[in-house]
């Protein structure tokens, strides 16, 4: 399973889907050994499909010749009302769709993507500091009970 921290960080995060991705065999053996980077990732309407672009499925040792590209763009699969509903919500004025977490279910790779709207540097720095006076309480609680 990887997982995009960064997203979370850069955006707040809307309405989440779960995809399936269109691949090729040394790109699954790469999945499943953990060599995934979804950091900069990003997903991008292509006439009626949606594409995932930039994001690093390292390749697999073994394959040899019959390796693949990278970053190369890998088609998501969804249904046709959520991808209507994501490319509708998209043209508003500042959404994006990022990759959250890739992971595997019964053998299938999956991504769960979600539509995002980046956040201001005031939102980021509000949020840690939130998260740190969640963790000073925490840390105060958990002395006091010991």
């Amino acid at each position: 399973m990887s997982t995009n921290r960064k997203a979370r960080h850069t955006y707040e995060l809307m309405d989440t889907f779960e995809a399936g991705l269109v691949l090729t065999g040394s790109e699954i053996k790469s999945i499943r050994a953990g060599h995934v980077n979804l950091r900069e990732g990003y997903v991008q309407a292509r006439g009626d499909e949606l594409w995932l672009l930039n994001t690093h499925i390292a390749s697999y040792d073994q394959a040899g010749v019959f390796g693949h590209d990278p970053l190369r763009p890998r088609k998501l699969l969804l249904h046709r009302r959520e991808i209507d509903r994501i490319t509708s919500r998209v043209r508003e004025k500042g959404l994006t769709v990022v990759p959250i977490v890739m992971y595997l279910i019964r053998g299938l790779a999956k991504v769960e993507i979600a539509l995002a709207r980046g956040k201001k540097q005031y939102d980021k720095r509000a949020t840690l500091r939130e998260r740190d006076s969640k963790r000073q309480i925490e840390r105060s609680l958990r002395e006091r009970h010991s």
